[in-house]
């Protein structure tokens, strides 16, 4: 897993769900960037989106 997927894996295990602008900000990261390692997350099943807000999701 690439250091930002880490990073953002760690807020949203600590926070409640943020969207892509809240994450990068909070990281100090370009949102292009975020989305990226959102989009690798998601489709590991490791984060979930509802309404355009990210969480880790619940096993």
């Amino acid at each position: 897993m690439a250091k930002l997927d880490e990073d953002v894996v760690a807020l949203l295990k600590n926070s409640p769900p943020l969207t892509l602008v809240e994450i990068a900000q909070k990281l100090g990261k370009p949102e292009k960037a975020v989305f990226r390692a959102l989009r690798r997350l998601f489709e590991k099943e490791i984060i979930d989106c509802v309404n355009r807000k990210y969480s880790l999701v619940k096993k």
